[in-house]
């Protein structure tokens, strides 16, 4: 139960914190552009916010 002190100290927590975010950002990333299907999708669908809605219901009609 020792080792569970460790973890009370704030100077402990701070970088391990820091590890555990700086770790599942970069497995976040991998996973996002890991596959090359998956990045040439987000890639076609960036622009989606910027489109006019005028133009998307034209084109459906």
């Amino acid at each position: 139960m020792e080792w569970l002190y460790w973890f009370s100290r704030f100077e402990n927590t701070k970088p391990l914190a820091l590890m555990i975010f700086f770790i599942c950002f970069c497995l976040i990333v991998i996973y996002v552009y890991g596959s090359r299907e998956r990045g040439e999708e987000l890639e076609s669908r960036r622009n989606i916010p910027f489109l006019d809605e005028d133009s998307d219901t034209k084109e459906a009609k």
